[in-house]
């Protein structure tokens, strides 16, 4: 199966990705809401305090693909494990999730919310209007061990397995007695499966972000970095959710949606690739074992997550009538080139308000295209470049202030991170000014790229040296000596520690 795609329908999805996807501030409320969910379970008064509670997300927010509620007045759900350091053998199903929720109901009345409700598995939070979101929690117990005996018995995979859970569901027949048997989920594993279908899309695009703001890319967050498979995650969640608004028992779930996509992906450059890629390939990874239709889960080969498709045989029917509607509908979107066509088309699939801002939103500026991804690989993924030697604890800032080139017979000026490019033979010096405190040590670090570099015995840097403090003055001489793309860096060490770090500062030479 192939499809064509235009520039514009590429730049246009692009851009529905972005509407599509949640405003940082509420990756930081998400955040904060978990936290201090956690931080309750853990205080000192807490009934789960001796039970060492570990409270971490799950679902679309931990893998990064929630979308933004198709109208104003839905919620986003928060899906939270609550993991507790507790024995089967000392407890039951029923006993863990009402000690769990004890707690709940306290945390509730301590914010001033709601009374939590019990369901199935979880227990929910409802938070006040405006603030848009429901909690769920799940409890669960840590279970590696069992669950790694179950597949090296059948001789399966356990690649994932030591961040397999034991978790409560009030449906199972075992519910409310001691027993080894209970359903299991493993949200970690599941998370370091799918990172890993994106690593190296997710390592370019962090490090395009940090080359363009002139940052770390450790300071980059998470959640700010979107690959093209998490982009099509999104999209296509949109393009389900509208096809099934009148039918939304028979929608495909969301792993099911999201386990295809990570099977499929390729590794595509952009999200109308990714599409692409995804869309042709769903249905290869469907498997049929047994006369049942099944789906693994990459990490517990034992799981099928199309499981209700047998007793629910119109959901299978609603899946592959979705699956033909999205490649239909997204084959047709990658031939047109008219903006006004292409919200004409994208409408009535991913909704109207989507489709007319992503038609109103400006292009992403060509110096994050490709191109970008490439440089940024070359500086901060190159192996040459050395991890910082010391521990990183936060003391203060440094900042390079100003850099200033000088050529015999020209004119000394400033240049400035990732201008244009220098000519070869110049002079270089750095100026960084910090707040730390003194005594404190200097460290610099030049990581350069390039064959011309390359080809130099020695010509490849990406180590450390020391440097020197001039009556309060941070300062640093460099050269241009080879053509590419170079990196330069001013680290403080104090008493041992790295304290401050600058960022690295781009130099283009020609």
């Amino acid at each position: 199966m192939t499809f064509a795609t235009t520039a514009a329908s590429a730049a246009y999805l692009e851009r529905v990705a972005t509407e599509l996807d949640v405003p940082p501030g509420r990756y930081e409320e998400a955040t904060r809401r978990y936290k201090s969910v956690g931080e309750w379970l853990g205080r000192e008064e807490s009934t789960l305090k001796d039970l060492s509670p570990e409270v971490y997300v799950q679902g679309s927010f931990r893998l990064g693909t929630p979308i933004r509620p198709v109208n104003e007045d839905e919620h986003y759900d928060l899906d939270l494990v609550c993991e507790l350091d507790a024995s089967k053998s000392n407890v039951t199903q029923q006993e863990l999730k009402r000690l769990l929720g004890r707690e709940m109901q306290l945390y509730a009345k301590h914010q001033g919310m709601k009374d939590v409700t019990e369901s199935r598995r979880c227990w929910t939070l409802d938070y006040a209007e405006g603030a848009q979101f429901h909690l769920d929690a799940l409890p669960a117990i840590p279970d590696a061990g069992r669950k790694r005996a179950q597949l090296e018995a059948r001789s399966l995979s356990t690649t994932w397995v030591e961040t397999a859970i034991a978790i409560t569901d009030v449906d199972h027949p075992l519910y409310e007695v001691h027993c080894d048997d209970w359903p299991h989920s493993n949200p970690k594993g599941y998370t370091n499966w799918f990172r890993s279908r994106m690593k190296e899309a997710f390592e370019r695009q962090r490090a395009a972000m940090a080359l363009e703001a002139k940052a770390n890319v450790e300071d980059v967050p998470s959640y700010r970095v979107k690959t093209p498979l998490q982009q099509a995650v999104q999209i296509l969640k949109r393009h389900r959710d509208i096809r099934f608004a009148k039918d939304p028992d028979n929608k495909p779930i969301s792993i099911i949606i999201t386990t295809l996509a990570g099977l499929s992906y390729g590794g595509e450059s952009n999200v109308a690739y990714a599409l692409q890629a995804i869309l042709a390939g769903m249905d290869s990874h469907i498997e049929t074992r047994g006369g049942v239709t099944w789906i693994p889960n990459p990490t517990d080969p034992e799981e099928n997550f199309a499981d209700r498709w047998a007793t629910h045989p119109q959901r299978k029917q609603g899946f592959f009538e979705w699956l033909k509607a999205a490649r239909d509908d997204f084959l047709r979107i990658g031939t047109l080139a008219n903006r006004e066509l292409l919200v004409e088309q994208a409408a009535p699939v991913i909704g109207d308000r989507v489709a007319r801002a992503a038609s109103s939103a400006p292009s992403r500026p060509a110096r994050t295209s490709a191109s970008l991804f490439q440089r940024a690989a070359l500086v901060f993924l190159a192996t040459h470049k050395k991890p910082a030697p010391w521990q990183h604890v936060r003391g203060g800032t440094v900042t390079i202030v100003e850099a200033i080139v000088s050529r015999s017979g020209f004119r000394t000026r400033r240049f400035y991170h990732d201008g244009t490019p220098l000519t070869k033979g110049a002079s270089l010096l750095f100026k960084a000014v910090t707040d730390v405190p003194w005594p404190y040590d200097v460290y610099w670090q030049v990581v350069n790229t390039g064959p011309e570099a390359a080809a130099v015995r020695g010509g490849l840097r990406g180590g450390f040296d020391a440097g020197n403090v001039d009556r309060g003055s941070i300062m640093r001489q460099e050269s241009t000596s080879y053509s590419g793309t170079h990196t330069i860096e001013c680290f403080i060490v104090k008493n041992g520690y790295l304290v401050a770090r600058s960022g690295a500062f781009v130099v283009n030479i020609a």
